[in-house]
């Protein structure tokens, strides 16, 4: 048996496949976009997907003019780093943990059987954020039980890494700081994350009026901040989902715990 666990383990470590699942087009930008280009460096395959086209983020649009337009910053954004977008096509503000929506993710991760995923904190400034986190625990942990999709099961389907992004502001709706597990060197990618950003021009104006913020300046100032952590210039933080079933060796820190990836096109 213990053999056997070995074996599969050792599979499991061939499949390099990430997933960023998050609940609106620009999340991943702001939270975890340096990781990922860094692992796309590596060969990773990348996907990137978010709950919702990203229907209210506008003081302007109609929600189909801005949704078409934030879905296509999205895609835009993910071609940047030769990775795949996906969007479940829920609605902004209403992200629910229900039957119908749990099976949207389940069906997403069963396509990509992902080795490692990216979500949002559990505890986050956005009852969205908070949902999209529960919703890829669940289809993390579920997907790869025969019976819980009617879609084909793919061999490398495990329980996965799983990472909980920072909260906005490296804080959790109390305002209580968030002790990060994982720090990643971002330094080399700040400016790719930094375009990535700007794919999302539509934000620009939105995240002025309604959060009152400047969005590339606030996410380099976030990075530079878990940078200081870091002893690095820019950084991202992680917490690592360790609960039962769940891998414990910080697979992330192992591969990109220090810069050794020589920056490419990306």
């Amino acid at each position: 048996m213990v053999a056997k666990m070995r074996k599969k383990r050792k599979k499991k470590a061939t499949h390099r496949c990430a997933l960023a699942f998050m609940a609106h087009p620009d999340d991943v930008e702001f939270f975890c976009a340096g990781t990922l280009i860094r692992l796309a460096r590596m060969g990773w395959t990348i996907h990137i997907a978010t709950a919702t086209p990203g229907d209210c983020g506008t003081m302007t649009a109609n929600r189909w003019s801005i949704s078409a337009t934030r879905t296509a910053e999205a895609a835009a954004a993910a071609v940047m780093i030769g990775a795949t977008y996906h969007c479940l096509d829920e609605r902004d503000g209403m992200v629910v943990y229900d039957k119908p929506t749990v099976q949207k993710t389940i069906d997403l991760f069963r396509r990509i059987a992902p080795m490692l995923v990216f979500t949002h904190a559990p505890k986050d400034y956005m009852m969205d954020h908070e949902m999209v986190s529960l919703l890829a625990r669940a289809g993390s942990f579920m997907y790869g039980a025969p019976n819980i999709s009617a879609l084909p099961r793919l061999d490398n389907s495990v329980v996965p890494h799983l990472y909980y992004c920072d909260p906005s502001e490296g804080i959790d709706p109390l305002g209580r700081t968030v002790e990060p597990t994982t720090l990643i060197d971002i330094s080399q990618e700040i400016e790719t994350k930094a375009r990535m950003l700007a794919c999302h021009d539509s934000q620009r104006q939105w995240l002025r009026t309604y959060h009152g913020m400047e969005y590339i300046e606030a996410m380099k100032r976030h990075g530079a901040a878990r940078g200081k952590m870091a002893g690095v210039g820019y950084a991202e933080a992680f917490v690592q989902h360790r609960g039962h079933a769940y891998p414990h060796d910080d697979l992330l820190g192992e591969l990109l715990g220090k810069q050794q990836d020589t920056p490419g096109k990306i």
